[in-house]
């Protein structure tokens, strides 16, 4: 099941029962989640967030702009935040964990789009990730002039034509901005009373990235129940972290004899992103989410990566986990397969014979598939090792020996990691043979798919070794794993040295 974060920004912040009510029209649809309900009257604005299957996005959002624009007239709404419409912006963020990605996201917002403009009137702008046009990418940019300034030019200024939708913002909604972007921070920084104002605008100017400061924070300096506020959204805290735009702020603050007086999140973070800026805070050195003792428990809970999370991750633009691992993964589902079978044969009479030779092919199909899981991560291990070698120093003369000797003996080792799937494979395949020879004949068809996948991962695990060893200099320690290798690919099963069968009996 994929799941979808979708955060949605309404033009009210000063009524509760309007708050209520989209909020509760979006929890009616099936499937979402309500993380957290965030209201400014300063700004007169309500950031909702929730978590909702990716079948049923589209109707929840839908359900909350409908809502908002039933009861919320943007002829009458004054407050700090700059806004085009009473429901604002619906961007969706992609849930890795859970299976979804970017792309879902592009599609959920263009899918938004066209209802939102079909069945309510309401002109819609795609922006971030789903923009159709490079100038659209920027939220900003988009609610330049805001309500009254798109109202006034959006039937004459061809910039201005929405992505969905007729040239003519709806009388009290006005327009909504819909896209699909990666997690944002909103985090607010305050430097004490109104009369900074001027130096929040300031220091926000410094620190924006159109400005020439941080490329990934977004800032305006504005004044917020009678204090001055530096107000930022960091659109992506992987390359700006919280810390260094609460370092930057206070930096330029400093310079006007200024200090922030405290700071404050609008919505959720990420754990990793409060979990920097402590490290930071206590100078702690190479801290990572893996020193965390509920981190390790969640994870031994949890089993590991989600089927969907680990989808997912392969299907990102980062290079593991990569071939090695999906081998070993198929491995350890062919594994699981045979497990399978040989479970559904013990305890029938009709196979008593076969009683104990079903237990063992069961504990030894477990043994495989937890040392082929474990495989997974392995090869990603060996392959991060190869990159790490290949960005050492080639200057002076003894780095580049030593780069070279660093790039050999990684290379060695991402080459035994896909050799051992390579075994464990073939074990499988052997396996899957003898289970589906012997085994429940309603599963045997089960048992040719675990051969099949078997033999899969055992020739893909292979061709890693013969890719990893080609790329040695010296390529004379890789030969014996080559030659195994290639031994184990050509025939898998019967213990490396038989092809697998599938025995299609009836």
């Amino acid at each position: 099941m994929k799941l979808v974060e979708c955060v949605p920004n309404f033009s009210e912040g000063r009524r509760p029962e309007v708050v209520a009510a989209i909020r509760d029209a979006i929890a009616s649809v099936d499937g979402v989640t309500i993380l957290d309900v965030s209201s400014d009257a300063s700004h007169n604005r309500t950031v909702v967030t929730f978590v909702v299957t990716a079948e049923t996005a589209v109707a929840a959002a839908f359900a909350g702009i409908a809502k908002a624009a039933e009861l919320i007239d943007l002829t009458r709404h004054q407050g700090e935040h700059p806004r085009l419409g009473a429901t604002d912006v619906v961007p969706f963020v992609p849930l890795e964990a859970w299976g979804s990605t970017m792309h879902d996201c592009i599609a959920l917002a263009r899918e938004l789009g066209a209802r939102v403009a079909r069945e309510l009137s309401i002109p819609v702008y795609l922006y971030e990730r789903a923009a159709t046009r490079p100038d659209r990418e920027n939220l900003a940019d988009v609610r330049r002039g805001e309500f009254e300034g798109l109202r006034d030019e959006i039937a004459t200024n061809s910039a201005r034509v929405p992505d969905f939708g007729e040239a003519c913002v709806h009388a009290t909604a006005g327009a909504t901005v819909i896209g699909a972007r990666p997690f944002l921070v909103a985090y607010n920084v305050y430097l004490g009373p109104a009369t900074n104002l001027q130096v929040a605008k300031d220091v926000a100017k410094a620190v924006r990235g159109s400005s020439g400061g941080l490329r990934y924070v977004k800032a305006l300096g504005l004044e917020v129940d009678g204090q001055a506020q530096v107000s930022m959204n960091l659109v992506d805290t992987e390359r700006t972290p919280m810390f260094r735009a609460y370092e930057l702020v206070r930096n330029e603050a400093a310079a006007y004899g200024v200090a922030p007086t405290w700071s404050e999140l609008v919505g959720l973070v990420p754990e990793r992103a409060l979990l920097e800026a402590g490290a930071r805070h206590v100078q702690l050195r190479g801290f990572s989410p893996a020193m965390l003792v509920e981190h390790k428990v969640r994870e031994a809970v949890q089993g590991g990566m989600s089927l969907s999370g680990f989808v997912a991750s392969v299907a990102s633009p980062a290079p593991t986990p990569g071939g090695g691992s999906i081998a070993a993964h198929a491995g350890a589902l062919a594994a699981a397969l045979a497990q399978m079978v040989a479970g559904l044969t013990m305890g029938k009479k009709k196979y008593a014979a076969v009683e104990n030779e079903m237990k063992d092919a069961a504990l030894r199909a477990r043994s495989l598939g937890t040392r082929l899981a474990a495989l997974v991560a392995d090869d990603a291990r060996a392959y991060e090792a190869v990159s790490a070698a290949y960005r050492l120093p080639k200057e002076p003369e003894a780095a580049a020996a030593a780069r070279a000797r660093a790039v050999a003996d990684a290379l060695l080792g991402a080459a035994r990691v896909p050799l051992e799937t390579a075994r464990a494979a073939a074990d499988v395949a052997e396996l899957a043979a003898h289970v589906a020879e012997k085994g429940n004949t309603n599963a045997v068809t089960d048992a040719g798919v675990a051969a099949l996948l078997a033999e899969a991962a055992c020739k893909s695990a292979a061709y890693n070794v013969r890719v990893n060893v080609a790329a040695m200099e010296d390529k004379t320690p890789g030969q014996p794993l080559l030659a195994e290798a290639a031994r184990v690919a050509r025939e898998p099963g019967r213990a490396g040295n038989g092809r697998a069968c599938f025995v299609g009996r009836r």
